[in-house]
């Protein structure tokens, strides 16, 4: 039966680019989506830019800029992102939208009508320098639970406990770092504490949409068990009434009875879901209203983080229910993305940038197909781990799955002229296509993406195995000899190979879905995309075979994770960079270092590893990448200069902690070379350069 659904990620908050945990799970759902698609099912995909709050507020106003101009700034980026990595929303927008501001303040006022919104004054802690009521992200202190020092004023990362930011211990801000004083004001809270409201929870968190299937997974139903109880008449539910709103200055949408007041981006976030589905049915001519009715069969499906579970698990289902909307159907909640089992982190140099991945023309289906491998229906983390990414997609996508392609489609284009041909009955080949196809189906659909793909790579290696039982070369060796019957043994061998290749295109299709659209037209002359229908039909022709896809070579992966070499801008180089103004140019620490040692890194064309001296009674581990301009036993004894407070970076050859500056011209045809700076003798390791 067709089904409609209608399925968001979670919002990307505007104050800074795509990181690869946006990319992980923007790829997860639109390999989700693409699977349902595939089934004839109808989807409504569709995204949106989470736009309002303090921070973004308080960046612009750093930057001199509106924070509109600041969101859109980050809003052109978007595409390079989403197109780059073949991620297909219908639709995306903005939560700073007409239909946002209307859809959050016609809630408000129906949760209102309800009687679960009230005011109390409360104590808040506020900002002296900066003359500011301070967001819960703009406090920092010891968590109240489990110590751990620098957790945040909402909820600790370390053990997970939900809070209020005067819960903390020694709180400061960080914005001034001065410690924040207590200010009372007039707040306004949506009653979630309400017995209706823990009922209606209790009934949500534990039961089962109309198909049957639980609305959250087991570790996040566990998890709601700490806030709601167990459900049993001597358990108590642990929820506190939401603060929903926030003082002026705010970039947000105001309360509407409230002057000076406006609502926490929290409540206007996920209502930005449903304003992107308004935006986006009214263009298509769609009945909005009839999608998000509370009766309505459409699937109201989330893909998140399992960091955000606490605003989705509670909060948005409680604000669509008792606003008179459906409520969501199923949450599927992921875990972060790990580099080499660390925790990814830009401040910890853990990070991979996506746009550096698209920059280097490293090929984003390999990271399509690598996420795919190692995500699973649970809340797990998934490691990117550099190695194994290489192997996976040279050994799985170039040596088994097109290696099938390129071995049999060269011999039915050499000896019949493209002609596919089956010996005997196809019944049992067409069987076996379709028990495989059914399974990967279904674990794509249960989001057992790992998995599938697993289940597909073994009827790969059981198609390569086949085809070299049959040394189909053997007889191409003789085939001007051969009988007609041989000959059709022959284009058997290869046609049976290449149906099979067909079958492996459509289960892949959902995860390479450019690479299977290309087999698609161009080798067997099919539609523009396959469905899951089309495993099954036997192709009966092919084009002459072309290159699919190319390997992963280690020097890309090193390059992904390199530091870049600082280039001191020369005459006839390049052009200045933009202004910044002195207290940009403060933020960076340039010290004085004495190169203590200095070796090749094995496995690198472009690395040394330097141990400097600076100044701190330890010597520090950097990888530059000047192994070409520089002979590692010529550095040992020069003095230099470093960008010593650079967060350190993870690489495959371990922890890089600074940066060496170099100078090199933009145009290495014009002056080739790198040249590290050398301070003049008389400086000391140690020394701040100011």
């Amino acid at each position: 039966m067709s089904r409609t659904l209608f399925v968001t990620t979670a919002l990307p908050y505007a104050n800074g680019s795509f990181h690869i945990g946006h990319i992980m799970e923007y790829i997860q759902a639109d390999i989700w989506v693409r699977t349902m698609r595939m089934a004839g099912h109808t989807v409504h995909f569709v995204g949106a830019d989470d736009a309002h709050g303090a921070p973004i507020m308080l960046k612009a106003e750093a930057e001199g800029i509106t924070p509109q101009a600041l969101v859109q700034r980050y809003a052109n980026e978007r595409p390079q992102y989403l197109n780059g990595f073949h991620i297909q929303f219908d639709h995306w927008h903005s939560t700073d939208s007409p239909e946002n501001v209307e859809l959050s303040q016609s809630i408000y006022k129906a949760l209102k009508a309800q009687g679960l919104i009230s005011t109390r004054q409360i104590e808040q802690f506020y900002d002296p320098v900066k003359g500011m009521f301070l967001p819960d992200r703009y406090i920092k202190g010891e968590c109240p639970k489990c110590h751990a020092p620098d957790q945040y004023g909402d909820s600790c990362e370390s053990c997970g406990a939900v809070y209020a930011p005067t819960d903390l211990i020694k709180p400061y801000s960080t914005l001034t770092k001065a410690t924040p004083v207590l200010k009372s004001s007039e707040h306004y809270f949506f009653n979630l504490s309400d017995p209706r409201c823990v009922a209606f929870l209790q009934e949500w968190t534990t039961g089962t949409n109309t198909r049957g299937q639980k609305r959250l997974q087991n570790e996040i139903l566990a998890k709601t068990r700490e806030w709601l109880g167990s459900g049993e008449a001597d358990s108590e539910a642990n929820l506190a009434d939401w603060d929903i709103s926030r003082d002026a200055p705010y970039f947000g949408i105001e309360i509407p009875d409230a002057p000076g007041k406006y609502f926490y981006v929290w409540l206007d976030a996920p209502i930005g879901y449903l304003a992107s589905l308004k935006a986006y049915c009214a263009k298509q001519g769609l009945d909005y209203d009839a999608l998000v009715a509370p009766d309505s069969t459409t699937e109201q499906v989330h893909f998140i983080g399992k960091d955000i579970v606490y605003f989705h698990a509670l909060f948005w289902p409680a604000t669509l229910k008792f606003s008179g909307r459906k409520v969501p159907d199923q949450l599927h909640v992921h875990g972060f993305i790990t580099v080499s089992g660390e925790k990814m982190s830009k401040s910890r140099g853990t990070g991979i940038s996506p746009l550096r991945y698209l920059e280097l023309g490293m090929n984003a289906e390999w990271m399509r197909y690598y996420i795919a491998a190692k995500l699973n229906a649970r809340v797990e983390d998934l490691d990117f781990n550099p190695d194994d990414f290489i192997a996976r997609v040279n050994s799985d996508l170039v040596g088994k799955y097109v290696n099938i392609a390129s071995r049999a489609a060269n011999f039915i284009s050499k000896y019949f002229e493209g002609q596919l041909g089956y010996v005997g009955d196809t019944v049992g080949l067409t069987n076996d296509i379709a028990e495989v196809v059914a399974s990967v189906q279904a674990d794509l659909e249960a989001r057992e993406y790992g998995r599938a793909v697993r289940t597909a790579m073994a009827y790969a290696d059981r198609l390569n195995q086949a085809f070299d039982t049959a040394q189909p070369w053997v007889l191409a060796k003789g085939i001007a000899q051969a009988t007609p019957e041989q000959k059709a043994q022959l284009q058997d061998i290869c046609s049976r190979a290449l149906a099979g290749f067909k079958a492996l295109s459509v289960m892949l299709s959902p995860i390479l879905p450019v690479l299977t659209a290309r087999v698609a037209q161009e080798l067997f002359a099919d539609a523009d995309h396959y469905q899951w229908a089309d495993a099954t039909q036997l192709p009966s022709k092919i084009n002459a075979f072309k290159h699919l896809m190319q390997r992963v070579e280690p020097q890309m992966l090193e390059d992904l994770f390199e530091p870049p070499v600082v280039e001191a801008p020369k005459p006839g180089g390049e052009a200045i960079a933009d202004t910044i103004d002195f207290k940009d140019f403060a933020k960076i620490d340039l010290r004085i270092a004495r190169i203590v040692e200095c070796t090749e890194v094995d496995g690198s064309d472009k690395l040394l590893r330097l141990m400097l001296d600076v100044g701190e009674g330890r010597n520090r581990q950097i990888f530059s990448g000047i192994k070409a301009a520089y002979k590692p036993e010529d550095l040992v004894g020069k003095l230099t200069v470093v960008v010593a407070n650079l967060a350190p970076r993870k690489m495959r050859f371990g922890v890089s902690e600074g940066m060496v500056l170099a100078a090199s011209h933009a145009d290495e045809n014009t002056n080739p070379g790198i040249y590290i700076l050398e301070p003049v003798s008389g400086a000391e390791p140690g020394m701040r350069i100011s």
